[in-house]
């Protein structure tokens, strides 16, 4: 199982970048994933997650509005377009998968690392002022 992160790099803040964790080793079309963030000196946070149909979403608050967590099963890919770009959005994403535990009910499940069971190894957003 490997998951593949790309798509980050430098933006100035207010523009936009679009996030893609191609995954391989199996099909995924029937496991929710995510992504979170880890800025520098901080610990790593949740940042979306979308269940294996793209149904449901779910978003950390301060990225409500401003980034959109999406899948193409026939690609094995999910995104996270990423728009209105803060300085404080500056980290390294992390895309996972959740392949054993049971369907995530609601954001808290979402939300928590030890629910994904597969990582992919990052990609640096940088958000200058």
């Amino acid at each position: 199982v490997q998951l593949q992160a790309s798509g980050g790099g430098l933006v100035q803040a207010g523009g936009s970048l679009r996030l893609s964790c191609a995954a391989s080793g199996r099909t995924f079309t029937r496991y929710s994933m995510g992504w979170f963030r880890q800025a520098p000196g901080k610990e790593r946070e949740f940042v979306a997650a979308i269940t294996w149909s793209g149904s449901t979403t779910y978003y950390e608050d301060s990225v409500k509005g401003r980034f959109t967590i999406s899948r193409d099963n026939a690609k094995n890919t999910v995104y996270l377009q990423m728009n209105s770009l803060k300085p404080e959005d500056t980290a390294v994403y992390y895309c996972a998968v959740a392949m054993y535990g049971p369907p995530f009910g609601n954001t808290i499940v979402a939300a928590t690392a030890n629910s994904y069971d597969y990582w992919g190894q990052g990609t640096l957003v940088t958000v200058s002022s």
